[in-house]
């Protein structure tokens, strides 16, 4: 039961600092965690891996092509 109590607690502390961080962004939201829009990522030439597997395929001639959508 003491275990119990702790883990609620702890969720509940977690809980309330997302909250806090929710209302104190602007429009409630998050900046984008992926890679392709990050700028300091994209001037070191990083790109995801869908990114870097399309690139491959374009590049190869064995490659099997996508469908265009």
């Amino acid at each position: 039961m003491k275990i119990l109590l702790i883990s609620t607690l702890i969720i509940a502390i977690g809980m309330a600092f997302l909250l806090i961080k929710v209302l104190s962004r602007r429009n409630g939201r998050f900046s984008s965690q992926h890679i392709h829009d990050s700028k300091a990522m994209r001037e070191r030439g990083i790109h995801c891996v869908m990114d870097q597997d399309r690139e491959m395929r374009r590049k190869s001639r064995f490659a099997v092509n996508e469908k265009s959508e």
